[in-house]
C-alpha cells in the first residue's frame, strides 16, 4: 500500500476495484482494514473504486502524537483526493469519520459528489462529553485494564443486546477485542477530535446530498443525535438500521452495504 505525502503527513490509502470512487473514512481507533470485510466488497462489486486509509494518529500513517484538530484531518482526506485527481468523489465515514465526511462537505463541496454518515452527531451532549472525558483521563492516567476487562466494557459500548445475548457471537467478539492493542499517543489525539462543538447551526449550509445511518441500539452516537445531522442538512435523508450498535456496519453488514449502494447508486448519485 502507498504511503504518500499529504497535508503535512505521511498517509497510508489503498484502492479496490474499478469505476467511480468512494473514500472511506474510519472512526476513533479503526484503521482502513475494518472496511474490508464487509463493505469493500460490497462496494467493488457495485462497480466503485473504493479508496481505504489510515488516519492520522494510525501508523503507518503519522501519529501526530502532539495532537491534531477535525480540521486536520477534513485537511487530510481533501489533500488525499487531490492527489489522486479523482474528485468529486463519495465518502462514507463512521463515527468520527463521520465528523469528518460532514466537515469535508462543508468546506470542500468541490471534492464531495455525496456523503453517507453514519453513528454520527453534530454536537456533544453531557453524557457524550463525560465519556470522551473519562476516556482521555483514563489514558492519561497510565492505567492499562487487563485485556478482557477491556473486552467487555467495549463490547457493552459498542454492540446491540441482540448481539450480546447471542453467546456464540458475544465469544467471537471478546476474543477479537481482547486481541486490539492498546490506545498509542495517536489515538489519545483522535480522542480530543470526539470533543465536537455544536455545528447543527452551519450543517444547514452542506448542499452536498447526504444519508446519515443510525444504529439503533448505540450508545456512543445514539439515534436522536444523528436525526438531527439529517434535519440540519437541506435534503438529507435519513435511515434508523434496528438491533445494531455502533458497530452497526460489522453487526449487520447486508443492511448497512443495502442502504450504502442504494444511496450512492439511486437518484442522489447525480
Amino acid at each position: 500500500m502507498p504511503v504518500v505525502p499529504v497535508n503535512g503527513i505521511r498517509l497510508n490509502y489503498e484502492e479496490t476495484g474499478d469505476g467511480e470512487t468512494v473514500v472511506m473514512i474510519q472512526g476513533t481507533g479503526g484503521g482502513r482494514t475494518v472496511w474490508q470485510l464487509h463493505q469493500v466488497p460490497a462496494l467493488t462489486a457495485a462497480g466503485f473504486r473504493v479508496v481505504t486509509f489510515d488516519n492520522r494518529g494510525i501508523p503507518p500513517t503519522s501519529e501526530c502524537a502532539e495532537g491534531f484538530t477535525l480540521q486536520d484531518m477534513v485537511g487530510d482526506v481533501a489533500g488525499l483526493i487531490e492527489r489522486l485527481g479523482r474528485g468529486p468523489v463519495r465518502v462514507v465515514g463512521t463515527s468520527m469519520g463521520a465528523f469528518v465526511a460532514q466537515e469535508l462537505a462543508l468546506a470542500r463541496p468541490d471534492l464531495v459528489r455525496q456523503a453517507v454518515l453514519m453513528a454520527t452527531r453534530g454536537r456533544t451532549d453531557a453524557l457524550r462529553a463525560a465519556l470522551t472525558r473519562a476516556e482521555t483521563e483514563l489514558h492519561d492516567s497510565g492505567t492499562v485494564l487487563p485485556p478482557r476487562y477491556a473486552a467487555v466494557l467495549r463490547a457493552l459500548k459498542s454492540l446491540s443486546p441482540r448481539t450480546l445475548d447471542d453467546d456464540a457471537a458475544v465469544a467471537d467478539w471478546l476474543d477479537l477485542f481482547e486481541l486490539a492493542p492498546p490506545a498509542g499517543p495517536g489515538q489519545r489525539a483522535q480522542m480530543e477530535v470526539s470533543r465536537l462543538e455544536d455545528r447543527l447551526a452551519a450543517y444547514r449550509g452542506i448542499r452536498v446530498p447526504c444519508l446519515v445511518i443510525a444504529f439503533a441500539d448505540d450508545l456512543v452516537t445514539p439515534p436522536h443525535l444523528g436525526r438531527e445531522v439529517a434535519d440540519a442538512i437541506p435534503g438529507a435523508a435519513f435511515e434508523l438500521i434496528g438491533g445494531c450498535g455502533h458497530y452497526g456496519y460489522l453487526e449487520d453488514p447486508a443492511a448497512v452495504n443495502k442502504a450504502l449502494v442504494g444511496f450512492l447508486t439511486g437518484p442522489a448519485a447525480g
